[in-house]
This record gives structure tokens, C-alpha cells and sequence, in this order.
């Protein structure tokens, strides 16, 4: 039978296990009425589960939540079953009801009230969930790495052309020398001959 008045989330109490530590599980009450909704929290282990708050109001559509602390664990249990059983009473109450109203002869079933009951069973979940391994990132081709190595090893355009004027700057220094060699050449030769003829 579903409940009227509360909505309790999650149907189950989760506690994370770990030996030797204490873990807390969470409850939300959400009140599914639009009157003034008391409720109190009972469990079959009191020595073992610390409850804040164990008795309160929520509001019309209003929520609230509860703290379930487990003290820290000495054994592990077979297959982490736990038999811990929580119950959660729930009861209309009139507005303006506070905390310091409520008691126990509240909740206690008599003709002509209803006093709703949800049970939930604790159940043990990993403290630390492994997280999935995250996947070897695939080695980049063009890396910015081999862009600069690439830029070094190409020269611009400019620097080309630079390189390329040089070079027939070089050239046309040499023809330049060598036309100069050969007009000396030539008058030498030709002042050698004159000079020949003198002699005869």
C-alpha cells in the first residue's frame, strides 16, 4: 500500500561500508498533502544508527530530510547483507504544530486516525566506487611540436628570395671582374706590340 501522505525517498536506506569509519545515508520526506504532516523514525537497531532528526513537521508540498549515521563497523557481514530495518510513521497534525508538540501518543493507531507506516531495509554500498579508467589519448599528428620543427627547416619565401638575390648579386660581381681582366689584358698586348715594331 503506497503512502498519502509522505513520499520517501529512496525506498531503500544506503549507507556506505567501510570498516572502522562512520557513513551516513539520507532520506527525503516530501509531504504529498496540503495539511501539516508529522512524522517520527524508528529502527531495530537503535545502538547502531544515530537519526537527526528522529521526529519532525513538514509543511504542505513542503520536504525535509533525514540523516541516518551508522557508527563505525568492527566486521563484515556475509555478502554485506544487513537485516537493519527502518519505519517511518507519518500522521496529520493540526497547522501550526512544531517540533515541541509532538509525542509519542501521536502515532499510536486508535479508531478514526491514520497513522501511515513505511518500512525500508538498509542496504550497503561501496564507500569508494571505482571510477572508470580513462581512455590513452590518441597521439597527435600535428603536434605544435612538429609545426615549429617544420618552420625551421622551410625557409619563407622572402628568405628565399633574399638567399636567391645574393646569389646573382655574387654572379654579377664575377662577370663584372672578368670583363675588367681581359680589357687590361688587351692593352697590354696591344702596347707590347708597338713596342716590337719600334725596336725593328
Amino acid at each position: 500500500m503506497s503512502n498519502t501522505l509522505l513520499r520517501i525517498y529512496p525506498s531503500e536506506l544506503k549507507i556506505p561500508f567501510e570498516l572502522k569509519r562512520q557513513n551516513s545515508g539520507i532520506l527525503e520526506l516530501t509531504n504529498k498533502t496540503d495539511h501539516h504532516v508529522a512524522f517520527k523514525v524508528k529502527t531495530t537497531n537503535p545502538k547502531k544508527y544515530s537519526v537527526r532528526p528522529t521526529t519532525g513537521v513538514v509543511l504542505p508540498r513542503g520536504s525535509s530530510g533525514i540523516t541516518v549515521t551508522m557508527q563505525p563497523p568492527k566486521e563484515i557481514p556475509a555478502d554485506y547483507h544487513c537485516k537493519d530495518k527502518f519505519l517511518i510513521q507519518s500522521v496529520v497534525v493540526e497547522e501550526g504544530t512544531t517540533l515541541k508538540d509532538i509525542h509519542t501518543d501521536m502515532f499510536s493507531k486508535e479508531p478514526g486516525k491514520v497513522v501511515e507506516e513505511f518500512k525500508l531495509r538498509v542496504v550497503y554500498i561501496p564507500a569508494n566506487p571505482p571510477s572508470p579508467v580513462p581512455e590513452e589519448e590518441e597521439e597527435e599528428t600535428d603536434s605544435p611540436d612538429s609545426d615549429v620543427d617544420y618552420e625551421l627547416k622551410m625557409p619563407s619565401t622572402s628568405d628565399a628570395a633574399s638567399r636567391q638575390g645574393y646569389t646573382s648579386g655574387s654572379q654579377a660581381s664575377h662577370n663584372e671582374g672578368v670583363s675588367l681582366t681581359k680589357a687590361v689584358l688587351s692593352k697590354y698586348v696591344d702596347e707590347n706590340q708597338k713596342l716590337q715594331q719600334e725596336l725593328v
